[in-house]
């Protein structure tokens, strides 16, 4: 790997490799929130009046089953699913029960069959993907005849990207489905055609929930035959939730502002908004606001110290605080060579404090945090490892390199937290820290889609070797090719996420979503470059989430 220095590597010991990070989008202008009383409350009013008439319509359309199928779709896609889980989750399972009567009693079409298999999938129900057999002909390819169908073509494009390893007809589906849509999408008028290229690029399995809502409700308004109740209620509780996560920021921020940490070191990057807005995809939902605020703070927290040990400190000094971290106790602090490092440390043990206090006073195991320190220890290790790398000047074998770059990527670090706050039963933590497929798979693919949008940008200073220079070296291939195989990989690491998700499963829905929800974060921030890193790229999106309010 050739580094940006003539340093010879026995110097490296002293030198800093500076970065030169976007400052931040958003400063403190959430401090300034004050939470409008009177306003939530009347959305909350209208919200459950509302509520109750929607639940009228989600138990009727049990009827018929199509039917009852396609109204949790649109519950889904409106962001107001949450509020039915039970039902929902009642009626998913009765249709999967009576599937195969279903299908082999009716001749449904592109459409219904690929609704069907996507919907039951996404709540954990093993739909064979031969149900797409039929669409084939004798040549075992899909028909001409269902070209041009635009509605088929959608559906059937958003089925395909639940499938797990080993269904060739998905991915078959997939490419098809892709082809046709991009060729119907220049024939389409202009509302159809955006929509197609929205779903080509964020398909519905692999965007953060609430920008998906945010957009379908602009399309859903303008449908002929749309309900206007559904769309009010979607609406109103768009804003209402709006208001907490607005709540939310502001806590967030005002401690984050009298940390100071972004004074005491401004060489890392200031990003408590954008680790909000990540945070916020692995679950939206009122009743997870502590778990969102604990993990945002740790997630600003690692960013800091990422940057400590990638952008600024040296290679001696990393090596007192990494013996600090793992010590985990403020006797450490005065083995930290610099002022930064120990405004640092202190912050990350009041953390921790922060974390099993909060976790005592909902009741719950107080040593459920020695989970997350655990996690925050083994992350430490592996930052250490990475600057040795980059010391020696070192480029790792592949797989090296990706099982330490797993940990690194701090992809356990927050979701560890969200266990804790959510269960705090070992019987989970256990479970999630074990290397469970979809644990394993998500860590992955954070690495990866990490490394090919940031590795350009990090080459250019004295930085670790990343995933794309280790697989050029490994295989003597260009950079471009590196990435394409790259790509394939995060591609089966999506089927793996997608295989745990299947019943029966190891644990609760709701928690094994937060490792989806993860995934589905990494691949909207990460889609085209850093995002996170370059933060005005996340502007809009935030806007649109935390600032924007829906007209009503």
């Amino acid at each position: 790997m050739a580094l940006q220095t003539d340093l010879p590597a026995n110097s490296m010991q002293n030198f800093r490799p500076l970065a030169d990070f976007p400052p931040t989008e958003w400063g403190f202008s959430f401090v300034s929130f004050s939470f409008p009383e009177m306003e939530f409350e009347s959305y909350n009013r209208q919200v459950e009046e509302l509520k109750n008439i929607v639940m009228g319509m989600l138990m009727a359309s049990k009827k018929d089953p199509v039917e009852n199928v396609e109204f949790i779709n649109l519950l889904c896609r409106l962001g107001v699913s949450y509020h039915f889980e039970t039902e929902i989750e009642d009626q998913v399972d009765y249709v999967h029960d009576a599937l195969p009567s279903l299908l082999e009693n009716n001749d449904h079409d592109l459409h219904t069959v690929a609704l069907l298999f996507r919907v039951l999938r996404q709540y954990g129900c093993k739909v064979s993907s031969d149900v797409f057999k039929k669409f084939k002909d004798t040549n075992g390819e899909f028909k001409k005849t269902i070209t041009s169908d635009v509605k088929g073509n959608l559906s059937l494009h958003e089925a395909a990207h639940l499938s797990v390893n080993g269904e060739q007809i998905l991915d078959e589906a997939l490419e098809f489905s892709r082809t046709n849509l991009e060729s119907l999408a220049t024939q389409s008028g202009p509302r159809l055609a955006r929509h197609i290229k929205y779903a080509l690029i964020r398909p519905i399995h692999k965007t953060v929930q609430r920008l998906e809502a945010r957009e379908y409700i602009s399309f859903y308004e303008e449908e002929d035959f749309r309900n206007e109740t559904l769309l009010k209620f979607a609406k109103l509780d768009f804003n209402r939730v709006q208001l907490l996560h607005q709540q939310e920021l502001s806590t967030l921020s005002s401690w984050w502002k009298d940390l100071n940490l972004v004074e005491e070191l401004p060489y890392a990057r200031d990003r408590i908004v954008e680790m909000y807005f990540w945070v916020n995809a692995m679950h939206f939902e009122p009743q997870y606001a502590l778990a969102r605020i604990l993990s945002t703070k740790l997630g600003a927290l690692i960013t800091v110290i990422d940057d400590t040990y990638d952008a600024y400190s040296t290679y001696e000094e990393l090596q007192h605080f990494t013996k600090a971290v793992i010590r985990c106790n403020i006797d450490a602090i005065d083995q930290l060579p610099t002022d930064s490092m120990k405004a640092l440390y202190r912050a990350l043990l009041s953390y921790f404090d922060d974390v099993a206090n909060e976790v005592s006073k909902n009741g719950k195991s107080f040593t459920a945090v020695n989970y997350v320190k655990e996690e925050m220890k083994e992350m430490i290790r592996t930052y250490i490892v990475e600057a040795q790398w980059c010391n020696d000047r070192f480029v790792p074998p592949l797989n090296e390199y990706v099982r330490n770059g797993k940990i690194s990527i701090g992809f356990m670090a927050t979701t560890t937290v969200f266990f804790v706050v959510e269960t705090a039963r070992i019987k989970e933590l256990e479970w999630l820290t074990s290397k469970a497929k979809i644990s394993e798979a998500g860590c992955l693919f954070l690495r990866l889609m990490n490394d090919i949008v940031t590795h350009e940008f990090e080459q250019k200073r004295e930085h670790c070797a990343s995933a794309i220079e280790c697989y050029m070296k490994e295989y003597g291939v260009s950079m471009n090719e590196a990435v394409k195989e790259l790509q394939k990989t995060c591609a089966d690491a999506w089927k793996d996420i997608n295989e745990d998700c299947l019943k029966p499963t190891a644990i609760s829905m709701n928690l094994l979503n937060v490792c989806v929800n993860n995934a589905r974060a990494t691949d909207v921030v990460y889609e085209s470059n850093d995002a996170y890193t370059n933060a005005s790229c996340l502007k809009g999106r935030i806007s649109l989430l935390f600032v924007e309010k829906i007209s009503l």
